[in-house]
């Protein structure tokens, strides 16, 4: 069987995963590098508490976007609150990586996940460090994805090929998340890779404009992660002009970049902490797009509405709480409410209710929940899952 490719497959990629030692079993340090400089942007979590190698990021790309030759991640400590020494540690990461690489450590990014509160150990980091860079290549592409998960129960990977600027291109992602989603930004941590040539800032552009049609949207449990990074590299070797910011290319580029992202955000939700069902909430008929937006992830963040899809109770008294305890107006008497496509209240009116039918729907993986607020044209939809008892267990065993 060939050896999985997913971040890879744009050209002039490598990556690795190895084991170090940080987690009690897997692979659990990642490296993935351009094979030259390279356009970068992030974005990085809006908590006001976050990690060392989110504010060495900061550093490195200050406003955003930038050159750099690749990224070192690491799984099972997030080198969180601790201090300057984790500052150190996060810029030791960057420094070895780019001795390894024959690049500076500015141009190398840094991220982490895991464990908040405590020291990296730096010895094995190092170690993994030298195995990683010198694993480098095409084929290691389910190594590093594994490398960078923590409690995900299965890998997250996309990819979409496009035609812009006169060449076919690729846009690659992967990305880890189960638990403290509810990103602000972009998710825990997720790497983009394309061949496309494009600058910089037209880079940042596009990377803003995907995270709020993707990342953003989802929920799992309402917690925004200290260490939410999401990075994208574009190696140029499609050979094309440059997208600018300005440039027609960056349409379908930025299209391309959002279908990924989505894909990736989908699958984030999907596999919350204990999820059995991923649910779809769409908000029509606010006031406008914000209002849509605070209404549908009031409902996403309801932990009633979550636990009656969990027992598959088409509860729409839940929905209908959620809402209106949201900041977004709601009138109750041109409320509609929908789940698996059957109203269960129609304009403020009871409706009458095929329950077998719905109770269906909600036995399946996905659950869909329309909202129609019947006060304008602003729309929003949000992703969130199920809320079981095995999220229970998970968080309570899990040491933070």
């Amino acid at each position: 069987m060939p050896p999985i490719r997913h971040i890879t497959l744009p050209a002039g990629f490598l990556a690795a995963g190895v084991r170090c030692g940080i987690k009690t079993r897997g692979e659990d340090l990642a490296i993935i590098a351009a094979e030259r400089d390279a356009a970068a942007a992030v974005v990085t979590t809006r908590n006001q508490v976050v990690g060392a190698p989110v504010l060495w990021i900061r550093k490195a790309l200050p406003r955003g976007y930038g050159t750099a030759r690749g990224i070192v991640v690491n799984s099972g400590c997030s080198n969180v609150c601790t201090g300057a020494a984790g500052l150190k540690d996060a810029a030791a990461m960057a420094g070895d990586t780019a001795r390894r690489l024959g690049t500076e450590p500015e141009k190398i990014l840094v991220a982490s996940t895991g464990v908040i509160g405590h020291r990296l150990p730096m010895a094995k980091i190092r170690k993994g460090i030298a195995a990683a860079a010198g694993a480098l290549a095409t084929r290691n592409d389910a190594a590093a994805l594994r490398a960078i998960m923590t409690t995900d129960t299965h890998e997250k990977s996309a990819v979409v090929r496009g035609r812009a600027a006169g060449k076919t291109f690729t846009v690659a992602g992967i990305v880890k998340g189960s638990g403290m989603i509810a990103p602000s930004m972009a998710t825990m941590i997720g790497v983009i890779t394309t061949d496309l040539a494009v600058r910089p800032p037209a880079l940042h552009k596009a990377l803003t404009a995907a995270v709020a049609a993707s990342f953003n949207t989802i929920t799992v449990d309402s917690d925004t992660s200290t260490s939410d990074t999401i990075a994208v590299f574009a190696s140029g070797a499609a050979g094309n002009r440059p997208v600018t910011a300005r440039s027609a290319a960056r349409k379908p580029f930025t299209a391309a970049l959002t279908e990924v992202c989505r894909a990736l955000a989908r699958a984030v939700a999907a596999d919350g902490e204990g999820a059995t069902k991923l649910i779809e909430i769409t908000v029509r008929g606010a006031r406008s797009a914000p209002e849509a937006e605070i209404a549908a992830k009031s409902v996403a963040n309801s932990p009633l509405l979550k636990c009656a899809v969990h027992g598959g109770d088409p509860n729409w008294g839940r929905i209908a709480a959620a809402l209106g305890k949201s900041a977004a107006k709601v009138d109750p008497d041109k409320l509609t409410i929908r789940i698996g496509g059957v109203a269960l209240l129609a304009r403020g009116a009871l409706r009458k209710f095929d329950l077998r039918k719905v109770e269906g729907h909600l036995a399946g993986p996905e659950v869909i929940i329309e909202c129609d607020l019947g006060l304008g044209k602003g729309t929003y939809t949000a992703l969130t899952c199920d809320l079981s008892r095995r999220y229970v267990s998970i968080n309570a065993d899990y040491h933070t």
